[in-house]
Order: C-alpha cells, then sequence, then structure tokens
C-alpha cells in the first residue's frame, strides 16, 4: 500500500504515510462491506477480508513505524468496542491530510495542534447535544411516532465528556435518566444493524435468552460466545444456551463416555503446557544449576511434568478441564485415554462464570490445583454430529451448569470456510453496539445526520472566525482549520454514501451539500441523511454508538497529533535547554 504512494521525504514523511494507510478504511465503510482477497506474494495463500484491522493485520508492517502505530491504535479500539475502527482509521487519514495542508500554508504547529483540538471539542459537543435518550426512545416506541419534543427529550441526553489526548479509553460520565424504563431491545438492535439484519437477529436471540424478556435490558456480551461450524448455508446459524464448542476425534470419545453425568471440573487461565509462564514472569539471566548427581533417567522435563498433572488431575478425579489459552497435544491425547475432557481457548469471561456457578477456582497452573479447586455442578451434552461429508468429522458438544447462568453461544454457519472469520467480526460488532447503546443509555441520530451537524456547527464557527487575524480568539488560523475538519466529514459522508449505492464520490459530495442546506430544519432523533434508494432503508430509524462515535474521533486525533509532533521534532529538532524551541511543539 505505502510502496505506491509518493512520499516526500523532505516533509512530515510519518503523515504522509498515515494518509497512506488509512485509504484502506475507505471500503470498510457504510453499511454494505466490500469483500477482498489479500494474498501473500511469498506463499501464495490468500486470506479474505472485510475490516480495517483484518486488513492490516495481514499487511507487513514491520518496516514501518507509523504502520505499526496505527495497527496498534486499530487492534487496542477493536478488542474494547468492536465496531467503529474502519471510522477511526478513516478519520486519521483525513486529519492527517488537513494537518499537512495547514503545514504547507505556513500555519505552525502549535496553532495546528489548537485548532484541530479545538474543532473536535465542537463535534464532541454536538453529539452531546443531539444524542438521543432512552426516555425519548421509550416514548417514540410507545406513540409510534415518526417526530419527537425534541430540544426538551434531546437535552435528557446531555453528558459530560472528559477528553484525552492519551491512547487510553475514556469512559462517558453516567447521566440520570428520569425514566428507568429502557425501549424494546429489539427496536434499539433493528437501528443499530447497520445493514447486518440477519447478524443482529441472532444478537436480539441472545438476548431474550438472557433476560426472558424482549422488554428487558439485558444483555450481557462477555457471557455470549461463538463457534463456527464450516460446512453448512449460512442460515443455519442458531442461538443456544450454554457454551458449546468443537472437539476433536480425539476428544469425542471421552464426551461419549461423560455426556449427561454430573462432572467435576477445573478451571486453568493461560496455556497448559509445560513452558508456560504468566504474564511478567522473567526467568533469571546467567545463572546455571549444577548437581552433584547425574540424571540417568531418560524422561524429560516435559515428560516428569505431564506425570505429574496427570496424576494430580486423576488424584482429584478430574472430568473436565477449561482453559483460556492453548493446550498441548500431548497433554490432549494423554488425558483422552484418562478419559478426561480438556478444551482451549475458552473466553476468560467464560470460565469466570463457569467458576461462579461451579464453585471452582480459577488458577494459572495446573500445579496450583489441589481439592479446594475443584466445581461441581457441570454437564457435557452433545449437541450436534457434523458429518464427514461436509468437511472434517467433528462432534459440537453444549456444556451446561445444573444452576442458573446466562452463558449464550451464537453458532456462525458458512460453507466458505474463508468466511466464517467475517461472519464472526460482523456478530461482534453487532452484539457490542447493543452493549454500548444499553451502557450509554442513549444513541446518536445515525445514517450521517451526527457527522452533518458536525459539518453545519463547524462551518458556523469558522464563519465567525477571520482568517489572517484581526479575530479576538487567541489562535488566528481557527477558521481555517475548521474549514479543512469540515472537508474531512464531507470526505466521510460522501465515501459512507459511495460504498452504499456504488454512485461518485463526486455525486456522493453533491447530495451530501443538497442534505447540509436543510440540516437546520433535519429533527435530532429520527430524520435521516438517505444513504441507500431503498424506501425501506430511508424510512427506517438508524442509530449509532455515542461513546464508539466519541472514542474513534478521539483516538483517531490522537494518533495524527503524535504522529505530527513525531514528525516535527525529527525535523526541527529538540532542545530542552531551549524554552523557545519548544513552543511549536505539543508534549503528549
Amino acid at each position: 500500500m505505502l510502496g505506491s504512494t509518493i512520499i516526500n521525504q523532505q516533509h512530515h514523511t510519518g503523515l504522509q504515510k498515515l494518509s497512506a494507510l488509512a485509504a484502506v478504511a475507505h471500503s470498510t465503510l457504510g453499511p454494505h462491506k466490500n469483500y477482498k482477497f489479500i494474498q501473500d506474494e511469498a506463499t501464495g495463500e490468500s486470506t479474505l477480508v472485510s475490516s480495517c484491522l483484518r486488513i492490516l493485520d495481514n499487511l507487513d508492517l514491520t518496516t514501518c513505524a507509523v504502520g505499526q502505530l496505527v495497527h496498534e491504535t486499530v487492534r487496542a479500539h477493536h478488542e474494547v468496542y468492536r465496531t467503529g475502527s474502519g471510522c477511526l482509521l478513516f478519520f486519521a487519514g483525513v486529519w492527517s491530510r488537513a494537518a499537512l495542508l495547514c503545514l504547507q500554508q505556513g500555519i505552525p504547529t502549535s496553532h495546528v495542534v489548537a485548532a484541530m483540538t479545538e474543532g473536535l471539542d465542537l463535534c464532541i459537543d454536538v453529539c452531546k447535544q443531539s444524542s438521543v435518550s432512552f426516555d425519548a426512545l421509550l416514548v417514540s416506541t410507545q406513540k409510534r411516532v415518526t417526530e419527537a419534543t425534541p430540544d426538551s427529550e434531546v437535552s435528557k441526553g446531555k453528558r459530560r465528556v472528559k477528553l484525552s489526548r492519551h491512547f487510553c479509553n475514556t469512559e462517558p460520565e453516567s447521566i440520570s435518566v428520569l425514566d428507568p424504563r429502557l425501549p424494546d431491545v429489539a427496536h434499539l438492535a433493528n437501528g443499530l444493524s447497520h445493514g447486518c439484519n440477519d447478524t443482529m437477529h441472532l444478537v436480539i436471540q441472545a438476548s431474550r435468552i438472557q433476560s426472558k424478556d424482549i422488554q428487558s435490558s439485558m444483555f450481557d456480551v462477555t457471557k455470549v460466545t461463538t463457534c463456527m461450524l464450516p460446512g453448512f448455508p449460512e442460515d443455519h446459524a442458531h442461538v443456544s444456551p450454554g457454551c458449546i464448542v468443537l472437539l476433536s476425534a480425539d476428544q469425542t470419545s471421552v464426551a461419549h463416555h461423560l455426556k449427561n453425568k454430573p462432572l467435576n471440573i477445573v478451571v486453568i487461565g493461560g496455556d497448559l503446557s509445560h513452558t508456560y509462564r504468566h504474564l511478567g514472569f522473567n526467568r533469571p539471566a546467567g545463572i546455571q544449576y549444577v548437581s552433584n548427581h547425574s540424571n540417568l533417567s531418560d524422561v524429560s522435563k516435559e515428560e516428569e511434568w505431564l506425570g505429574k498433572v496427570l496424576a494430580l488431575m486423576s488424584n482429584l478425579e478430574v472430568d473436565l478441564v477449561l482453559v483460556s489459552g492453548l493446550v498441548s497435544k500431548d497433554v490432549i491425547q494423554l488425558c483422552s485415554q484418562h478419559r478426561i475432557l480438556i478444551i482451549g481457548k475458552v473466553k476468560v469471561s467464560i470460565l469466570k462464570e463457569m467458576a461462579f456457578a461451579t464453585g471452582a477456582v480459577l488458577v494459572t497452573y495446573a500445579t496450583q490445583l489441589n481439592k479446594h479447586c475443584v466445581g461441581k455442578g457441570i454437564q457435557v451434552s452433545i449437541w450436534r454430529e457434523i458429518p464427514s461429508h461436509v468437511g472434517t468429522s467433528l462432534t459440537a458438544v453444549n456444556l451446561y451448569t445444573v444452576g442458573s447462568t446466562q452463558l449464550v453461544t451464537v453458532v456462525i454457519t458458512s460453507p466458505l470456510h474463508g468466511k466464517l472469520q467475517t461472519l464472526e467480526d460482523h456478530f461482534w460488532a453487532c452484539a457490542y453496539r447493543l452493549h454500548h447503546a444499553l451502557k450509554d443509555k442513549a444513541v446518536l441520530p445515525g445514517a450521517g445526520v451526527t457527522e452533518l451537524f458536525c459539518i453545519h456547527r463547524l462551518v458556523k464557527n469558522a464563519q465567525a472566525e477571520n482568517p489572517r487575524g484581526g479575530t479576538s480568539g487567541s489562535n488566528p488560523y481557527l477558521g481555517i482549520v475548521l474549514h479543512l475538519l469540515t472537508d474531512s466529514f464531507m470526505d466521510y459522508l460522501s465515501a459512507v454514501m459511495a460504498n452504499s449505492n456504488g454512485i461518485s464520490q463526486v455525486k456522493a459530495r453533491t447530495v451530501v451539500n443538497q442534505n447540509l442546506q436543510d440540516v437546520n430544519s433535519v429533527s435530532a432523533e429520527f430524520s435521516q441523511l438517505v444513504l441507500d434508494s431503498d424506501e425501506d432503508v430511508r424510512s427506517s430509524k438508524v442509530f449509532d454508538n455515542l461513546s464508539v462515535k466519541q472514542e474513534s474521533w478521539r483516538k483517531a486525533l490522537d494518533l495524527v497529533l503524535l504522529v505530527l509532533q513525531t514528525d516535527a521534532e525529527i525535523i526541527t529538532g529538540v532542545d530542552e535547554s531551549k524554552q523557545g524551541n519548544q513552543a511549536g511543539l505539543m508534549f503528549l
């Protein structure tokens, strides 16, 4: 990607590389995801992707410091929010171009930083003012109206948000909601589906299994897991209570032996192998172990460890072992011979729920196990046998506890094995949108409306500024920077519309300008910027996540300003003994 872009080696190469790398986000915006094949030229292997994170995962960024920083930022955001990564990367690209344009016009770095920060503050304020509280959604659901008492209702959704200039997650401060009732989860989820209607239906089913009531707000995403099942059509996707996992042929016979019996369970956080050490463990360096006795035994350290672990589990009468990390094949094979079922790669949140429900104690190493760590009250049932004619013969089992738990498994299916990862990503994006909406107790008007409001605010403030001095403010270049930020939001809406309708960027930008003319009459709650010609979409209510959008913008600007400062230090140098050299720099 970077190799095809001309980089000016003398002026802010970091910003240029950031802008070039962010171009991968363009095709991932909007409700219609474009699939891409990434091929490894060395091996010839290809990967099917439809998100900017998966694209970055499959690019070689080891030789590009900016690329590694971008990848780490996007991955950190994805691990928390599971959505909004494309928005983050896109704005990082357009804002890096805006910063470059400012520098090319001779605007000092300090003024660029201050003006872009102020522009983000204005957009965050727009989000606070246009957010829709659950009170408003509840009234709208009950009365089935297409317009809302916007000013008073929207004001209830206002919140104070602390801005951060660092790569940290900043949660919005809690707000008081006058009415504790919440809108129908299904109604809310459909507005957050963003084109993934079938996938969001699975999320709604999972929520209903957890809550047993469609009007309840209960949805704990940490107690939801996925099981990817190749070989079946996508419409065979299924939601089931409990924890469904796939077993290999060696483990299947053990599962049949243990099925429908009360089992003893232990849970282990980390890898189950003799070489595993917990995070932060440092082996002493430069130490040699000397023994007076030669070791005549041919038993290796791994075999010795295996024997110790097996003896310990046998003495404790362990039937089932759940592990958060990887499990050695030798461990699985040996334990299967002694009818002990071991399952690896289990989410930590699932382990904790299983431990709570059974009384088991989570340990880091198998050698820490004792009788007080063993839990009871869990059973294994054969959920489905997968015949060999659809691929490798597998067995899916369901782990469930005798007591009540909220564990839910979403089984994702596809005849294309390479598409399973993408379908799983879509599911988690939908699940986390609903999760964050319920957590925020408010949503934003979606389908481009919030961005339109941001453009309107930026234009209004830019027009009030004198670009070349004479302003009462401390930044004489604020108007110029705000106009550039306006263009960035225009580029975003145009890209989303072009991806949605397959139209050109020029035509999309024209439509955006037409909608902008009527922004004053646009309802802050339900009117939508039409991004699709389908009448059903046009009349639908689309929502965005408040916290996700704000955090995407924050991280995007953090990324740009960090690269901007680094470029400035490389070009001008920094002498800490001279205060004047620091005037144009911002230290994060």
